[in-house]
């Protein structure tokens, strides 16, 4: 399982050339599934030459300001099951043990759980299951925290995973969701130029060459649309971030990451009314 480009920009969940692993899965197995089928193809990421967490190398401010937003929507709160679903190698597992007392990471490619189990050695209790978004198998509302992150840039149609996470959610549960936000500060700033307005579904950014069935899709989302494909799954969202408020390859360069981190917590939250980031995070419940 950025943004505005990020599982994001070169994922496609394009990632940079693979470092030897643990265990490597060279054939798709039952992670990869057509849109004949209902579900979404997750076989690029079984593909050898790709390894996500070569990926995150380099991108310690967008990790730290990712764990930043969880924290800061999750606060003293502790769930019995938590699950991270398209949670790749478990890059985030680990710190949702801090609230949870079972975490589940639900991945649809075998090799990113491949990857996980040596990631994941010293964490034992963290469980791994080979699971699409729209089949999460979990039984009715037994998950009270279901966290997704960098996985919706791959889901023009969120409605089949947002019904099922609808589904396995419990009554009192959270459902964190973060996605790839293209009414970011500079494509408003771009289109109100051009006195266009900003698209409500979601746009696809794959160069064109990347533009065939060959290719995970690769879309940002207009958050505005999302709450309202939330509505209709009978989920409202709670409360809302502005994350990766500063992310920029030649900021990144110059800035002291500290630096950084410290402008990112002071906006996170004042940013988030405007949609200013290119990564948003939503707090999601249950409509009562």
């Amino acid at each position: 399982m950025s943004k505005t480009t990020s599982k994001k920009s070169t994922k496609s969940k394009s990632k940079a050339p693979a470092k030897k692993v643990a265990k490597t899965a060279t054939s798709p197995t039952s992670s990869t599934m057509t849109e004949q089928s209902g579900l979404r193809k997750a076989d690029q990421y079984n593909d050898p030459k790709h390894n996500y967490r070569d990926y995150w190398q380099g991108r310690e401010y967008e990790d730290a300001a990712e764990r930043m937003a969880i924290k800061r929507m999750l606060g003293s709160k502790h769930f019995h099951h938590a699950v991270d679903v398209g949670g790749g190698y478990g890059r985030l597992c680990i710190f949702l043990e801090n609230y949870a007392d079972k975490v589940t990471l639900a991945e649809p490619s075998q090799q990113q759980l491949d990857i996980a189990e040596d990631f994941l050695k010293d964490h034992p209790k963290i469980d791994r299951k080979l699971l699409q978004a729209a089949d999460l198998k979990f039984p009715d509302g037994s998950v009270d925290l279901l966290t997704t992150v960098r996985i919706w840039h791959h889901i023009p149609d969120p409605a089949p995973e947002l019904q099922e996470i609808a589904r396995v959610l419990s009554d009192d549960g959270y459902f964190l969701m973060e996605f790839a936000n293209y009414t970011h500060f500079r494509n408003r700033l771009k289109y109100l130029l051009k006195g266009k307005k900003l698209p409500s579904k979601p746009v696809d950014i794959r160069s064109e060459k990347n533009r065939n069935e060959h290719e995970l899709p690769f879309v940002n989302h207009n958050p505005k649309t999302i709450i309202k494909q939330l509505a209709h799954a009978g989920l409202r969202v709670e409360s809302v971030l502005s994350v990766s408020n500063l992310r920029s390859q030649g900021l990144k360069r110059v800035v002291p990451k500290s630096v950084m981190l410290s402008a990112e917590r002071l906006t996170q939250k004042p940013l988030s009314g405007m949609y200013f980031g290119p990564s948003i995070f939503f707090l999601v419940r249950k409509a009562k």
